[in-house]
């Protein structure tokens, strides 16, 4: 599993992962993301830049 990494287009932000050929394989925008992330309680801890595939405890 690829690490996301952050873009900064200047007009928003957004989490990406890139395939073994580093084009972009899934894009969410970081509002999106951080908004849904508050709404949940976290089951499993993610390891770091794997946000989205788990959640971080409070």
């Amino acid at each position: 599993m690829s690490t996301r990494e952050l873009i900064d287009t200047g007009t928003d932000k957004r989490y990406v992962r890139r395939d073994e050929d580093g084009k972009f394989k899934e894009s969410v925008d970081v509002g999106r993301s951080l908004s849904a992330d508050k709404r949940h309680d976290a089951k499993n801890d993610a390891k770091p830049g794997a946000g989205d595939k788990g959640d971080h405890r409070r």
